[in-house]
């Protein structure tokens, strides 16, 4: 089988920059902005993150079915990316340009974007994902074809951990975070023009033998390696999405160097992009459950050290972004990969392909990920004291700390230990 020219893989690829750029914001910088800068409560930012993901997140099953019903019609999956890119782009100037309101109005401007944001990125997101699995039918392309786009979507990471950052000590939280709004927009604009005109073209797949709405549940779930590797990435996830939340408080409170935040985050991300390479390489050698294991080990290795540090472990915490940044590569490659292999069992059952109802399912687990792990780890931090910005005593700090390191690594090695058992 012909490989895909590298120029029709990146122009497919590039839509992941925009991407990723608004979604670690939103996971990241947005409790901290609200909650540091604007001055809500932790508590109020983390319910309203939990209440805007399961909102949006019901959706999202619905919009890959609809994405199939789609796929043949003229324009097919890309409509979806013309029409959603511009929503996304819209609530992310909204998201970082809050008026000047009162608490209580200030709760319902955030959760009132969130719901903007999140539209338009799934809209976007689960027709994206999908277009990508029809690329190719042979299983090592299809793992090029997700390490273009998660690579570029770590360089979509890397400028969104950096730019804030810069922007913030330049010109102020407020105007910062507004001017990165601002340049998401372009971006996020041109890029999708690019894919929508320069991907290489799609495999034709039979279509669904069920075309009913429900069947974007009840399709995915009655493929058992689906579930099994579902259990897998819902774990991993959530042991993923833990540390992501809480990252500048531990860095602000634990480490206690804010001013290196942007260069632990580049460090994280950059070494997931430098690793992606070597992920594809080794998942063509031995297999992508065995090279998902040991992506999943060297992560645990690495992140379970961070519940011991304390005021000025620079280089520890340093090593630490490195380590858990190589193996941040295998979770962003491997799974969608493994995701479009496990798609080829309903073909092969004689009920057509549904790669929207799968990416649909697979992204509501996706932000039932990032929703608990929001929700749960802001509201247990809140409730045993800790808050931004004041002098936290021994117990809240322990409880950050053990929140944001040893939580996720007795999750990822639950979701290792399901991998294990899983053929």
């Amino acid at each position: 089988m012909q490989p895909v020219s590298a120029a029709r893989l990146g122009a497919y690829g590039i839509l992941g920059f925009p991407l990723a750029m608004a979604a670690l914001p939103i996971y990241v910088h947005v409790p901290h902005f609200y909650a540091d800068t604007l001055g809500l409560s932790i508590a109020t930012v983390g319910t309203l993150l939990l209440l805007a993901r399961f909102l949006d997140a019901v959706t999202d099953p619905l919009l890959g079915w609809w994405s199939d019903r789609r796929r043949d019609r003229p324009g097919g999956r890309w409509t979806f990316i013309v029409a959603g890119a511009p929503l996304l782009a819209l609530g992310m100037v909204g998201l970082f340009n809050p008026p000047a309101w009162s608490a209580s109005q200030l709760a319902v401007w955030l959760m009132l974007n969130l719901v903007l944001v999140y539209g338009g990125f799934s809209i976007v997101t689960i027709s994206y994902q999908a277009f990508g699995a029809e690329i190719s039918d042979d299983v090592a392309e299809r793992t090029r074809v997700t390490a273009w786009r998660e690579g570029f979507s770590l360089l979509g990471v890397f400028l969104a951990s950096a730019l804030p950052e810069i922007l913030k000590k330049s010109m102020g939280d407020r105007a910062g975070f507004a001017t990165f709004a601002y340049i998401f927009v372009p971006i996020c604009l041109v890029a999708a023009a690019i894919a929508v005109l320069g991907s290489p073209p799609a495999k034709a797949k039979p279509a669904p033998v069920d075309s009913r709405v429900f069947a974007a549940f009840a399709t995915p779930m009655r493929n058992a390696r689906f579930r099994r590797l579902a259990l897998v990435f819902l774990l991993n996830g959530i042991a993923a999405s833990i540390p992501a939340t809480l990252v500048l408080f531990f860095i602000e409170d634990v480490v206690k160097r804010p001013d290196l935040t942007a260069v632990f985050l580049i460090a994280y991300f950059a070494a997931g992009a430098l690793g992606l390479p070597g992920w594809v390489w080794l998942a063509k050698r031995v297999g992508k459950r065995k090279a998902w294991l040991t992506g999943m080990g060297v992560s645990i290795a690495a992140f379970v050290w961070a519940f011991s540090l304390g005021p000025g472990s620079t280089g520890a915490y340093f090593a630490i972004c490195v380590l858990s940044g190589l193996g941040l590569g295998a979770d962003l490659a491997l799974p969608p990969s493994l995701l479009a292999d496990v798609i080829d069992e309903d073909e092969k059952a004689g009920l057509g392909r549904s790669e929207g109802a799968y990416f649909g399912l697979w992204n509501l687990m996706t932000k039932f990920n990032l929703a608990l792990a929001a929700g749960l780890s802001l509201t247990l931090l809140g409730a045993f004291g800790y808050a931004p910005k004041v002098a936290n005593g021994t117990e809240a700090l322990f409880v950050l700390s053990a929140i944001y390191a040893l939580l996720p690594c007795a999750l990822k090695a639950l979701a290792a230990l399901a991998l294990w058992r899983t053929k």
